[in-house]
């Protein structure tokens, strides 16, 4: 029976065709690869930085993949030849619906060689991560970005909604022209969009690499600084007199320190602590729970701003960061400077802060004042947390990373956001990035990103983009 059996299947064997395996799908990996190797290599700080190549070389990256000298605009700012930047575009089927706009910064902050283990400016792969100045900030997105609407593009795909590509430069300040604003101001149409994807949000690991939330950013807080500064009629230092300079700036200062900015929460910040709260546990989940059902609670707020994270976006914040008094050693100071940078929570205006700085120093003799026309600048709310735009983030996110929560975030730092949500494109953080503690190291010395982590961002964009592309309105 057994030799019987075994003819059987020798015969089928013989008798039945090989099935050849298939080939696994190339989604063009070693060419993202080499794009972001380029675009990361192409040195875009403002000391000795060329943005507008940055821009070309990605700009003749697309017309290879088949893109039309109309479909890419290679912009430069009047007078500045190396501050410029690229908006590429992949037409609709639907010439009603409005545009995905995809944004990324393409400068970087500065880096000096003898200060790093490696050439800032040479992509290394080492030990899982890639390391150079904007391997993650913010070449990462912008090479995911055009590597997207390229793979697009080899596949044949229409998207039902038009996608706009937008790098720019300026983001990191410095000295570049800002190229986000510059296209909101004067190429607004270009730009045209029903919502923009932009960096500011990512995930988090722990410190064994466990995922532990993917966000969402909705919002950020603006920054101003203002400008407090006592006088005096000074004098010879030999002939002291309790009306000093210096000593008035320090009482102002000591006010201003002494000072908490009331609790301010809104649909990010609520949405923030209520879903961190049991992944966080402990005092400090219990915290978040309460300051949600209870902005004025004192003890949580005490507990939240140990945390200079949690505290950061509790609300308004006002912080002194650079001094200056006196002229002489031998004299008594006619004028003492204090800077002091704010944080605004979105929704309120600069003005109102200045005015509460002046309230607070309560002083005749200190002015408060500001290098921007604050009364002129019009603040924005974050824009809303929709269904069309969470949606397809947790479906794509719940799918890649099963059981890691989708959070908002408002984000206490800057990106090119405002800019665009000022003339009325709603603006979101979100990349699929999960950084480290220790966040990248972005901007600081050996900036890295995990290969997994670049390469499963660049598949969760590709998935996310395509629900959106499809989105009716």
């Amino acid at each position: 029976m057994f030799r019987f059996v075994s003819a059987l299947t020798a015969l089928s064997l013989v008798a039945t065709p090989v099935l050849a395996q298939k080939a696994p799908k190339d989604t063009g990996e070693a060419q993202f690869r080499a794009l972001y190797k380029e675009l990361v290599e192409t040195n875009t700080t403002f000391s000795a930085g060329d943005c507008t190549l940055a821009a070309q070389r990605m700009a003749d990256r697309l017309k290879a993949a088949g893109f039309a000298d109309s479909q890419l605009t290679v912009f430069t700012p009047e007078g500045r030849p190396k501050d410029g930047g690229l908006v590429a575009v992949l037409p609709g089927k639907d010439p009603k619906a409005k545009a995905v706009l995809l944004l990324a910064h393409i400068d970087v902050v500065e880096a000096k060689r003898e200060d790093w283990e490696r050439d800032p400016f040479k992509l290394v792969e080492e030990n899982g991560y890639f390391y150079a100045r904007g391997a993650s900030d913010d070449k990462a997105q912008a090479s995911i970005w055009t590597d997207l609407i390229i793979r697009f593009k080899r596949e044949g795909y229409t998207p039902r909604r038009t996608i706009k590509v937008a790098l720019t430069c300026g983001e990191e300040g410095g000295g570049h022209v800002n190229g986000a604003r510059w296209l909101a101001q004067n190429k607004r149409d270009l730009i045209d969009a029903a919502f923009a994807l932009n960096e500011g949000a990512g995930g988090n690991l722990d410190a064994q690499g466990k995922r532990i939330a993917h966000t969402i950013q909705a919002g950020e807080k603006s920054s101003f600084s203002f400008k407090i500064e006592a006088t005096n009629p000074g004098g010879h230092s030999s002939r002291p007199v309790p009306d000093n300079a210096i000593y008035e700036l320090a009482k102002a200062i000591g006010r201003i320190q002494a000072y908490e900015f009331p609790v301010q929460m809104n649909d990010t910040t609520r949405a923030f602590f209520t879903r961190m709260a049991p992944i966080v546990g402990g005092e400090q989940g219990a915290a978040m729970t309460a300051i949600v059902a209870n902005p004025n609670d004192k003890a949580a707020r005490a507990v939240l701003s140990r945390d200079a994270n949690n505290n950061a976006i509790l609300g308004t914040t006002c912080i002194p960061t650079m001094i200056q008094g006196g002229h002489a050693q031998n004299a008594l100071p006619q004028r003492a400077t204090v800077t002091v940078n704010c944080r605004i929570f979105p929704g309120e205006g600069p003005a109102q802060v200045r005015d509460t700085l002046t309230r607070v120093v309560g002083d005749a003799k200190v002015t408060v004042g500001s290098n921007v026309d604050v009364d002129r600048v019009d603040p924005k709310a974050a824009p809303p947390l929709t269904p069309a735009v969470v949606g397809p983030i947790e479906k794509v996110s719940q799918a890649m990373w099963p059981g890691v929560p989708v959070v908002p975030v408002l984000q206490a730092g800057g990106t090119d956001a405002p800019a665009l949500i000022a003339v009325g494109i709603p603006t979101y953080g979100v990349s699929g990035l999960f950084y480290d503690p220790d966040l990248g190291r972005l901007h600081g010395l050996n900036e890295r990103i995990g290969v997994s982590s670049l390469m499963e961002a660049r598949e969760f964009s590709y998935r996310l983009v395509k629900i959106y592309a499809e989105q009716k309105d």
